[in-house]
């Protein structure tokens, strides 16, 4: 009896690890079927089976780690993550080639799970095909004609910059991080625009507000968000940072949620006073029609993503400019013997001076190069088959523009690797933009906000260099590390500005 019990248990035994080694290799097989490209697909390293490449980049460094793989595999290769295909775009003639000359099929964002969680496919930099067609162009008019990119928005800048010198100077030229006071600057004036008013630097709810913004970004970029968006039937169900990520873009949706409604309480479709109530007038005007992408939870995420997209790059180029200026004080100085000679102290900077001070633009310039502050763009996604290379990419694949590759090619800029702002200045000494600087992407998706962007900058930059001094506190070196993220973030810093 004991001898049948225990063949019998052999048996049982043996049954169940043939099971689990179909079961293993059936899973391996048509893994390896289902990811298989043909010889025209760009090359990239060896992938694991289930997992690809998700282990394969540096999510600490990841521009880096990609721009290094260029070297081993070219200028268009691929990656795959989870069971997406991933193709990096390297250099400035790769990216010209896919952004500009091919835009159209590159208009799409691709599907990530983590993101569709948070905007549903919709608002302004995520959305895609009409949706995205529809929002862009009604903010693009709607801030236009609120002052986006003219020159009556130069005022409100300038006003703010006067409140940010108020907390600056508060600090007597003693050590302080400025990094939430320069975010609520910048973020300020979006506000102006979206919500029609500025928040107080002390205001809680805002500062909290800005900081979950810059550790989103930084998730969003991490493995953790990887994962989810390979795997997210399992990462939906684990805790993580991914989880907080959602967490804290609910919280600032519920934040935008009360700003709508104290403007539907106060709202007059004869008097619009911004975004806000533009958009809640199209809404009303667009109720019953079949097509119409307008309703207030597009409104949210529209805002969100202005919001994000109209401070988090401007306030993160202005801090790397702060150690910039603190690290090489000779450029400092010769910027603020510039701006002295041209404006003086006896009035603020104006748009218009920006002619007559190309070293200043040129620092700039450099300051947004070296900065590299879209270090991976945002990614694209193919809605037809493209030729790329010398390569076939079908549709539906997803495409990193490598910012990266392009604004530290040897080949693009004399000395890419060190902080010269003679990349922008001709022999005369003035201004040239060469055609590889392109920090605001290019192309169809090109960022929406770059006309602001620039002027905020200028003005911004100017402003500081005009009245203040930036250094390091006594005995501390500037740290020019990064912060990875969806952003290139420098890394927490105390500076100490003194006024002139």
């Amino acid at each position: 009896m004991d001898s049948i019990v225990s063949e019998f248990g052999s048996f049982v035994n043996w049954d169940v690890r043939s099971l689990l080694l179909f079961t293993a290799v059936f899973i391996l097989t048509a893994d390896y079927f289902k990811n298989r490209q043909p010889g025209s697909f760009p090359p990239g390293p060896r992938a694991l089976p289930i997992v690809g490449n998700i282990f394969t980049v540096d999510y600490k460094r990841t521009h880096e780690s990609m721009t290094q793989l260029a070297e081993r595999y070219g200028d268009v290769y691929s990656l795959r993550m989870g069971q997406a295909w991933v193709v990096v775009l390297n250099k400035f003639e790769v990216l010209k080639e896919a952004l500009v000359n091919q835009k159209d099929i590159l208009g799409d964002r691709p599907h990530l799970p983590l993101v569709q969680d948070i905007t549903h496919g919709l608002g302004l930099l995520f959305s895609s095909g009409n949706t995205w067609k529809q929002q862009r162009r009604f903010a693009l008019s709607t801030l236009r004609n609120f002052g986006f990119g003219k020159k009556s928005i130069e005022a409100v800048i300038l006003d703010e910059f006067t409140h940010c010198a108020k907390d600056f100077n508060s600090h007597k030229g003693k050590p302080f991080n400025p990094h939430l006071t320069i975010n609520n600057t910048v973020s300020n004036i979006i506000c102006s625009l979206v919500f029609g008013h500025r928040f107080e630097y002390g205001d809680e709810k805002f500062m909290k507000l800005m900081t979950w913004f810059g550790k989103s970004l930084q998730i969003q970029a991490s493995i953790w968000a990887q994962l989810y968006n390979s795997f997210p039937w399992l990462m939906r169900r684990l805790p993580g940072p991914h989880q907080t990520v959602q967490h804290m873009f609910n919280d600032a949706k519920d934040f935008i949620r009360v700003e709508i409604k104290e403007h539907k309480q106060n709202w007059d479709p004869s008097d619009q006073r911004d975004y806000i109530d533009c958009y809640l007038n199209e809404i009303q005007m667009g109720k019953g029609q079949v097509e119409d992408a307008f309703d207030e939870e597009n409104l949210v995420i529209c805002v969100l993503d202005l919001f994000v997209a109209g401070s988090e790059t401007t306030s993160t180029t202005l801090r790397w400019a702060f150690l910039y200026m603190a690290k090489y004080p000779e450029i400092q100085a010769k910027v603020q013997d510039e701006i002295d000679k041209v404006i003086g102290q006896s009035r603020q900077p104006s748009m218009e001076d920006r002619a007559n001070l190309p070293y200043t633009d040129a620092v700039i310039h450099e300051i947004q190069r070296m900065g590299n502050v879209i270090p991976l763009s945002l990614p694209h996604s193919t809605n037809k088959e493209i030729q790329l290379g010398g390569y076939t990419i079908p549709k539906g694949v997803t495409i990193i523009p490598n910012l990266t590759s392009v604004m530290f090619d040897k080949n693009e800029w004399e000395t890419p690797n060190t902080f010269n702002p003679g990349h922008f200045l001709n022999e005369e000494g003035k201004f040239v933009k060469p055609a590889a600087f392109i920090p605001f992407s290019a192309g169809k998706r090109l960022c929406p906000g770059e006309s602001l962007a620039k002027m905020e900058l200028f003005l911004f930059f100017t402003s500081f260099m005009q009245h203040f001094t930036f250094s390091m506190p006594a005995g501390v070196k500037p740290v020019m590390d990064f912060q990875f993220g969806v952003t290139l973030a420098p890394r927490s810093y105390e500076i100490c500005i003194t006024s002139l």
